[in-house]
């Protein structure tokens, strides 16, 4: 059977195939992008401060986004590069393109997530 004419799943079936697919997208992540482990890491870490550092619980949570906004970036970004190198390795202005703002990307992300967690830091030391 071809991919177009493959039966799709639906209702629970696709729910729990969709469930399958993002996990092994985390282990491939987890395994193969050393970025993505140091960003997961930051985060384990990041966690428990982001509730003390914040005066609010919708404080904490926005700190806690920001962080989860960046392994989300992050995932996209392994995406695109993975498949970037799947199409050819040759060199290509158009590749180089595509995996640089993937990387434009994630840096966009750990800015926003060091502006709030600045903002927070500033908020919690200097004001209180």
């Amino acid at each position: 059977m071809t991919a177009s004419n493959k039966p799709k799943a639906t209702g629970f079936r696709r729910i729990i195939n969709a469930s399958r697919y993002s996990k092994q997208g985390l282990v491939s992540a987890l395994t193969h992008e050393a970025a993505f482990r140091q960003e997961l890491a930051l985060f384990l870490v990041s966690l428990p401060l982001a509730f003390w550092l914040s005066d609010s619980l919708w404080q904490g949570s926005l700190l806690v986004a920001s962080l989860i906004l960046v392994l989300i970036v992050e995932l996209l970004n392994s995406a695109i590069e993975a498949l970037v190198d799947r199409v050819s390795t040759q060199n290509h202005e158009l590749s180089g393109r595509a995996k640089d703002m993937g990387s434009a990307a994630v840096l966009l992300s750990l800015l926003l997530a060091g502006t709030l967690w600045g903002a927070a830091l500033w908020q919690k030391l200097m004001v209180a």
